[in-house]
């Protein structure tokens, strides 16, 4: 699963990277400990791409409340297409949720949980592929989406058996909608040495922590 993020690039730079016009409210930047149910940056495409904010916590539109249900910030790839609450949206409301590396964690053994942060190998940003979805009515209403995650490869199976999946910028208008179909095959974990990761204190830990000190490498 990816239940934590990084986002460290301005969010012009962004809008410049996605060729996307941006919105006036979106989140702060840097953020090294984006947490569920925080706004986060989304790329959609309609008439042109949007650089928005969004809530990380998918909401179907059945929920009577933000919590009716359970916090879905992840939507597995193996299954969107057939969960009631995802597959209108994989099929129509597809989107990016750029970042510049997440975080895993393992265990000691103690049980200690030891955070890990995963970046790219080549220090460009990522755009996770998510879905989007608006629920509520008049001022209740927001726009809301989860990360779509795959099975992880080799290298990232020691930390955790689940990724994010990573779109590469050939392949953005491919998951936008903008290319036609075919979304479905960049569904994968990326090449064994896209990424790369090291332990980071485990201050992470606390969705309260924050500063690039939370990304800087310690001893293992």
């Amino acid at each position: 699963m990816c239940g934590r993020f990084a986002i460290t690039t301005p969010s012009d730079a962004m809008a410049r990277l996605f060729a996307a016009t941006p919105a006036n409210d979106l989140p702060k930047v840097p953020d090294y400990n984006v947490c569920p149910t925080n706004p986060v940056h989304v790329v959609t495409s309609g008439a042109g791409r949007r650089l928005g904010a969004m809530r990380w916590g998918f909401i179907p539109h059945w929920y009577k409340s933000p919590t009716d249900g359970p916090l879905l910030i992840n939507a597995r790839a193996e299954s969107i297409a057939r969960k009631p609450a995802f597959a209108a949206a994989c099929h129509e409301r597809r989107c990016l949720i750029p970042a510049n590396g997440f975080y895993e964690w393992t265990k000691d053994e103690g049980g200690n949980r030891l955070p890990w942060y995963i970046t790219r190998t080549d220090g460009a940003p990522m755009a996770f592929a998510g879905i989007w979805q608006d629920w509520g009515q008049g001022e209740d209403r927001m726009s809301t989406c989860a990360i779509v995650t795959c099975d992880a490869n080799q290298a990232m199976s020691k930390i955790h058996h689940r990724i994010p999946v990573i779109v590469e910028p050939d392949n953005w208008p491919l998951w936008l909608g903008e290319a036609g179909h075919g979304a479905a095959t960049l569904m994968q974990a990326p090449p064994e040495d896209a990424l790369r990761f090291w332990r980071v204190d485990p201050r992470v830990n606390s969705n309260r922590a924050e500063g690039p000190e939370l990304i800087e490498p310690i001893e293992e």
